[in-house]
Formats: structure tokens, C-alpha cells, sequence
């Protein structure tokens, strides 16, 4: 499987930003999908998932009720909404999956796979 993230940029705190995953060689709609961000000198961090069924959403604190994950199937496409900014938000951005189909540990960042290349985003304050 192969993900491809676009959308990154320079954007001023308080601004927004939408970056998309695109994936090809399976289908992602039996599969959970998640958004990872790392920082310079911190770990990877779980930001963002969604279940194989769009049932259910996680989402790390720090990020609550600014960002939104979704996915439209028929695209192969899994989004990260991204607003009101800060500068801690500062990271490149990887978008993931899992080896396991229907697998319910969307929440789990040790159970992701497969990785993108990354997008940087960059927030100035």
C-alpha cells in the first residue's frame, strides 16, 4: 500500500490548512486511517484516526475541536482538517494505516503499519 499526503504549507496562527492521504494499492474503506505528527525532538504522536466503519473518531487532547479527520472511500482518500492553528502544531504530518482489515485499535498508535512520506506544516505565531 502506498500513501501519498499533500496539503502542507506555512500558514499564520489561527489559520487553517486541509491535507489529504491518498492511498493506492488497497482500498481503505475496511481499514482504520490515521494522521501522525512529529516535531523536532519529540516522538510521533497519534493526532488523529478514524475507524474502518466512520463510526468512530480519535483524537489526541491537544488537538480537540480544532481538528476533523474524514475519509471519502470512493476516493481512496483520508482528510485532516486542520483549524485555529498554533505554532505548536508545527510538525511534519504522516498519514497511516494497518496491516489488519477490520481491525477495531484505530486508537492505538502501535498498531499502524504503513506510512506515508509526510507533509510539513508549519505555523507561525
Amino acid at each position: 500500500v502506498q500513501l501519498q499526503a499533500s496539503g502542507g504549507g506555512l500558514v499564520q496562527g489561527g489559520g487553517s490548512l486541509r491535507l489529504s492521504c491518498a492511498a493506492s494499492g488497497r482500498t481503505i474503506s475496511t481499514y482504520p486511517m490515521g494522521w501522525f505528527r512529529q516535531a523536532p525532538g519529540k516522538e510521533r504522536e497519534l493526532a488523529a484516526a478514524i475507524s474502518w466503519s466512520n463510526m468512530y473518531t480519535y483524537y489526541a487532547d491537544s488537538v480537540k475541536g480544532r481538528f476533523t479527520i474524514s475519509r471519502d472511500n470512493a476516493e481512496n482518500t483520508v482528510y485532516l482538517q486542520m483549524n485555529s492553528l498554533k505554532p505548536e502544531d508545527t510538525a511534519v504530518y504522516y498519514c497511516a494505516t494497518q496491516k489488519k482489515i477490520y481491525s477495531n485499535q484505530y486508537y492505538s498508535r502501535d498498531a499502524y503499519d504503513y506510512w506515508g512520506q509526510g507533509t510539513q506544516v508549519t505555523v507561525s505565531s
